[in-house]
Order: structure tokens, then sequence, then C-alpha cells
């Protein structure tokens, strides 16, 4: 007499074969790991056996090592500090399978950078990377998904890309949060010094430019300069640029930086700012939660790091095949606002 189970386990082999497209005998093959198989058969057999709801454990769908690049800017702030901490330790808890390859570049070396994008020894499946929006980049980033590549942009994004994938915050918006806070904030009538680390990161452009839309609209008390000063993120230069506004006639009310460098900022206010100055910025650093509580900073925007490397981890994991896609990834992460009442005492960096 027939086997019960035999039958039915051959009628699901059928089914699969059926919707996969491919022949009994391959779905066997995949199913049983018992010979090799193309990854595109075996991604088609799991695709299917995965749609009809098969009771098993099924095979991963591809085999070897499966090789990924970050490449970030050697750039120490805070906030990198921190970034980088969160993705090694999502990376130590990924399959062994995926390897990762760190690559980090000198901030004002773009050359280094286009060279970090560009081809490597190894057959790179997808790459995570922070960069400025250049069209030496763009063209970078182009190539490297003209070889297969798969592209997840964390940070900031470079326009132009079409396919790549980001995983940041919508830094226009919250640009336009800082505008509206330092609109409700500074109650008096003068000008807003808004500071941007660079002016060709995309992140920085959308800040600012957000800032400037909600104050021109919405607080026509408050005056600003067309274009934001580029710091690049260095405590002497925002402490002198600070310095100067604060001796300027016009009336200093309010300042919003994009970037780092804000002990420049700390120390000049301190030193130089006769009344209260609405200030502004960015990430629950640990000396920004001493200059909250000090009252001399008002509103941190926290564009949660944390968050950010495991969305972008799970993108790319996604993108090679490793784990289903997710349409949560295709939203902006969120940022958080903290103000001396809420912002914590744990340490940034752990």
């Amino acid at each position: 007499m027939e086997n019960p189970k035999r039958r039915k386990k051959t009628a699901r082999f059928a089914e699969i074969a059926a919707l996969a497209g491919v022949s009994v005998a391959t779905v066997d093959r995949v199913l049983n790991e018992r010979d090799s198989a193309s990854v595109r058969s075996r991604e088609k057999v799991v695709q299917a056996a995965r749609q009809l709801g098969i009771p098993r454990v099924l095979p991963e769908t591809r085999h070897g090592l499966i090789h990924i690049d970050i490449v970030l800017p050697d750039n120490p702030s805070p906030f990198f500090k921190r970034l980088n901490q969160a993705i090694k330790r999502g990376v130590a808890m990924m399959d062994k399978r995926l390897v990762v390859h760190y690559i980090t570049t000198p901030e004002e070396d773009e050359t280094a950078l286009i060279r970090a994008i560009g081809p490597r020894r190894y057959p790179r499946k997808a790459l995570i990377v922070s960069a400025p929006d250049t069209s030496g980049v763009r063209q970078a980033l182009i190539a490297a998904q003209g070889r297969g590549e798969h592209i997840c942009m964390v940070v900031t994004r470079v326009n132009g890309i079409a396919r790549a994938d980001y995983v940041g915050i919508d830094h226009h918006a919250a640009g336009r949060t800082a505008g509206y806070l330092l609109g409700r904030l500074s109650r008096k009538r003068g000008h807003v010094l808004i500071l941007s680390s660079r002016i060709d990161y995309q992140g920085h452009i959308e800040r600012s430019a957000g800032c400037r839309e909600v104050l021109a609209h919405q607080f026509r008390h408050l005056r600003f300069d067309v274009d934001a000063t580029e710091t690049h993120d260095d405590p002497d230069k925002c402490y002198w640029v600070v310095k100067q506004a604060l001796q300027d006639p016009r009336s200093i009310v309010g300042l919003y930086n994009t970037g780092a460098g804000s002990p420049g900022i700390y120390a000049a206010l301190q030193k130089y700012a006769a009344n209260k100055v609405c200030w502004v910025t960015h990430e629950i650093s640990d000396d920004h939660r001493q200059y909250l509580k000090e009252s001399l900073l008002d509103v941190v925007i926290d564009q949660d790091p944390d968050t950010q490397a495991i969305r972008a981890l799970q993108n790319v994991l996604a993108a090679v095949g490793m784990t289903p896609a997710s349409g949560t990834l295709e939203k902006s992460g969120e940022f958080r606002l903290y103000f001396a009442e809420n912002m914590g005492m744990q340490p940034y960096l752990g």
C-alpha cells in the first residue's frame, strides 16, 4: 500500500515546482539540499514554498560568503562615534556568512571616499555609506550600482541615485522643527544665526533650508542670513562666528547649529552673550546634556544613531536576500526632541 505521507510530500513538491516554474527534481534537490542548484533556482523554490506555507525549515537561498562595505567619514563627533558603536553591535549578531568591511575616509578627502566606493578585490554585494552630495561621489555610486551592488545611504543622502535606499531622518522636517522652536522661544525681535557643518552634505542643506522656511513664513519678527555659515564642526570656527555675531549690532536672539562644534558655541555664549540667546542644535551628547542643564542650550533634536544603524543593516540584509523585505524601511527615520526636563543622564557613548 502507498504511504500517504509519501504521497502528500510528492504532491507538495509538485505544487512548489508548478509555482516556481522548475522541475520536481529541482524542488527535491533544493529543499533537501542534495545537490547544488543555481542561486536563482534556490530563490524561486524557497519563495514558492514560503508562499504556499510549507510547514518545514527552508534552506538558505544563497551559499558562500556575502561581502558588504560600510564607508563612513573619519569624523570625531560623538554622533559618528555612537553610530559606529551601534553598527558594530549589530554586525556582531549577524550571520557569519556576512563579511563586513569597515572603511573610514578622511572628512575632507573626496578622492579617498570615491576610491572606497570604487571596485574592491572581493565581490561586494552592498554598500552602506554616508557621503557628501557631489558629482564625483554621485558618479561613483552610480558605477557601484552598475556592478550590481546595493546602495544604502545612512545619515544623509546623495540625490540622483535611482534605486538607492536611505534610512536616515527627514532633515528638512528636522530643520523646520528647529525654525518653529526658535520662533516660539525667541520672543524678542532680532537675528537668528544659522551654522552648518558642511554645505555639500544634503542633510545639512535640508536642515538649514527648513529652518529658514519656517522663520520666513511664520515668524516675521526674526531675521536670518540667506546662506548658512559653514563651520566643518570646528569648535574654534564656531566660537569665532558666534563671537562676531554677538558683537554685531543686529542683536542675535536665536542660534541654530545643524552640526557639531558646540563647545565653541558654548564658550562664546558664556563670554559674550549679554542677553538670553535661544539655542537649538542636534544630538543628545554628554556636552549637550550639560548645556541643557545650565539653561544655555534650549532644545536638542536627536536623530537616534542606534536606530539608523539597525535600519541600515536590515536594509542590506533584505537586499542580499538574507531576510524578507520590510515595508517599514521605506519610511524616513524618526527624530526626537530633548529638553532639560526629559534629557536623561545616561552616557551618550555607553
